[in-house]
């Protein structure tokens, strides 16, 4: 309920939008048509660090292509292949050369993507960021970011699963370097604090789950005292599911995730999983369009970031 409240004022904004779009609009290849002329040309990028085929960034896209598809508009979606922060520098890059009309990024590394953003923004291109930067947004020049508090949502959980009677818990990073990332964990570490408990932070690979899995066994294995573990997203998830199966632990070590996927929501569904913390990826894709496509048409800015 407290999340329907939260979200009633953009609800609206997007029910006026539909109401008063009148543009007719096909989605084919990232290609839009509007019968309105002051969206027909726009173009926008939007580079994240995550690729589409990620339980968590293929929602992200769907969202970009409606949002894309609804205001008439073109929306082109790029990632590097891996998490590869010089890849994405370039990406970006690329994108501000071609001059288009906005864009739209994720800033799991400041330090890296930073300059490029900048020389986006001096470029007179509109910048929105979304999922991760909530803390470096203004800094670079952004127009608006649309995400989670990552350490605060990091400490909630923490305070849940010590509330689960958790002393040591795991916490299991898919993308070591991702400061986003790093802020859930160091926020889980301070919330499972409260009630005594502590935590060992291991860094796996996203792209290879079947070592994913191992490295969560051999961690529960050299140390069994570990009594739960928090993933930070869907791809550890899902090996975090498995490994505790095959240590026939699963529903005694108390489990948790960032972000939602079929396994998550099924193992939360069969008593496996203590909770998710959902961050509304589809959102994160969508609003950001429909932000841009009005700065664009009429100069609309909002006053604060979206934190959802």
């Amino acid at each position: 309920m407290h999340r329907l409240f939260k979200l009633l004022p953009v609800m609206i904004l997007l029910f006026v939008l539909a109401a008063c779009g009148n543009g007719t609009s096909n989605n084919n290849n990232n290609n839009q048509t509007s019968s309105n002329p002051a969206r027909a040309n726009l173009k926008f990028y939007v580079i994240t660090h995550g690729q589409a085929s990620d339980p968590f960034w293929s929602v992200f896209k769907k969202g970009v292509d409606q949002a894309a598809h609804d205001m008439g508009v073109r929306a082109i979606y790029e990632a590097p292949p891996t998490f590869d922060m010089v890849t994405m520098s370039h990406l970006i890059d690329s994108a501000v050369a071609t001059h288009p009309d906005g864009l739209v990024v994720s800033i799991p590394d400041a330090a890296a993507l930073g300059p490029s953003i900048k020389a986006a923004v001096a470029a007179g291109i509109p910048v929105i960021s979304i999922n991760s930067g909530s803390d470096v947004a203004k800094s670079l020049g952004v127009l608006v970011h649309i995400g989670q508090t990552e350490e605060l949502a990091g400490m909630r959980g923490g305070e849940k699963m010590g509330a689960a009677g958790v002393k040591h818990a795991l916490c299991v990073n898919q993308e070591v370097g991702n400061a986003a990332l790093e802020l859930r964990c160091k926020g889980f570490k301070e919330g499972l604090a409260q009630t005594g408990g502590t935590i060992t932070e291991i860094g796996v690979t996203l792209s290879n789950p079947t070592q994913t899995q191992q490295t969560i066994q051999a961690a529960l294995q050299h140390d069994p005292s570990i009594d739960g573990i928090l993933t930070l997203g869907p791809t550890g998830a899902t090996p975090a599911i498995k490994a505790l199966q095959a240590l026939n632990k699963l529903g005694q070590i108390k489990l948790a995730t960032f972000d939602l996927s079929s396994d998550v929501l099924n193992a939360i569904k069969a008593g496996q999983m203590l909770f998710a913390i959902d961050q509304q990826q589809y959102l994160q894709g969508y609003l950001p369009i429909v932000l841009l496509t009005l700065y664009r048409t009429n100069l609309n800015t909002i006053a604060n970031d979206i934190l959802q």
